[in-house]
């Protein structure tokens, strides 16, 4: 029985784990996002500037 309990107990850490990491890479790809609607801007502006 003592096992079982541990084996569920590595699962939800694993879980905690996995959310965490998640978390992460989604924070990631806003800042990501955010950095290429900023230069995808900034080429915009210069395309305009030639005319």
């Amino acid at each position: 029985m003592t096992w079982i309990f541990l084996a569920a107990g590595l699962v939800v850490a694993g879980l905690v784990v996995l959310g965490i990491v998640g978390a992460r890479v989604v924070a990631a790809a806003r800042g990501l996002n955010r950095e290429v609607a900023e230069v995808h801007a900034q080429f915009s502006a210069k395309r305009d500037a030639r005319g």
